[in-house]
């Protein structure tokens, strides 16, 4: 048996794989689309569709104020990169021939006008983050995962309704503020990142976040990480390398199973 300093020492070693550098930015542009059409395909087969509900954007590589986005009605699960729309800042559509969600604009406008740092931006109505959010209550630190969020999310608190204004995505954006994800009360959740791979398995991760402490709530008191080792914990699992890194196996195998979405 290696001993526990062995292995931790070997791991330390490994030469893990970098976000790729690209020498077009063509080449950019396909490996943002590819990858945005793969979340779509997992946000699928993780059950995060909801109807028309929900929408993934990522920013454009040459154009920072035009974002590539999901065709209003069509299924997660059918999406390939030919059918990404590219639109505007005003929510005219570049590219494309597919009608586009009024509130996936409203959202994803205002957050990408507000957050320059932010590649792609991620939205679902997915069960338990819906279920989570009627509390009113950010996630507390209760497992080594959830700590990714430890202090690096908000609540958004002031639901109206369908978010169909630029007044509701500027307030949205207000209250993510630097953080890579925000709660929207009565709603969903909604993550963002510096890749697509990052910002999707932000709220793959944060869904599976809800799910626990929903259930753990339902059984007992629950036993918090203490504030120092919560926020030790997020700077090891909540990095934007780590969020980049952790969407990669995942992407491996999509684009396996159903090589399609590329096309």
């Amino acid at each position: 048996m290696i001993p526990i300093p062995c292995v931790a020492k070997a791991m330390s070693q490994v030469d893990l794989s970098q976000p790729p550098t690209f020498k077009s930015v063509e080449d950019e542009r396909l490996h943002r689309k590819q990858h945005l059409a793969a979340a779509f395909r997992l946000f699928a087969r993780y059950g995060f569709d909801e109807g028309v509900a929900g929408h993934i954007t990522a920013r454009d590589p040459e154009f920072p104020d035009q974002f590539w986005i999901n065709p209003f009605g069509m299924h997660f699960g059918r999406i390939c990169v030919s059918d990404l729309l590219l639109v505007n800042h005003k929510g005219e559509i570049v590219k494309g021939d597919k009608p586009v969600n009024v509130a996936a604009f409203a959202i994803h406008s205002q957050i990408h006008k507000a957050r320059p740092d932010v590649v792609a931006a991620a939205h679902s109505h997915s069960l338990y983050g819906k279920t989570w959010s009627t509390l009113g209550r950010i996630l507390d630190p209760i497992t080594q995962d959830v700590c990714a969020f430890y202090e690096d999310h908000a609540l958004f608190s002031d639901y109206t309704g369908v978010v169909l204004g630029s007044e509701d995505g500027q307030r949205i954006a207000a209250t993510l503020g630097d953080k890579k994800a925000v709660i929207l009360r009565n709603h969903g959740l909604l993550s963002v990142g510096h890749s697509v791979d990052e910002a999707a398995w932000w709220l793959i991760s944060m869904e599976r976040a809800c799910q626990v402490q929903v259930m753990a709530e339902a059984v007992g008191r629950l036993v918090l990480i203490d504030h120092d080792t919560a926020s030790l914990t997020y700077t090891q699992v909540g990095s934007h390398y780590v969020g980049w890194f952790s969407f990669q196996s995942l992407y491996d195998m999509i684009v396996h199973q159903e090589p399609d979405l590329l096309n």
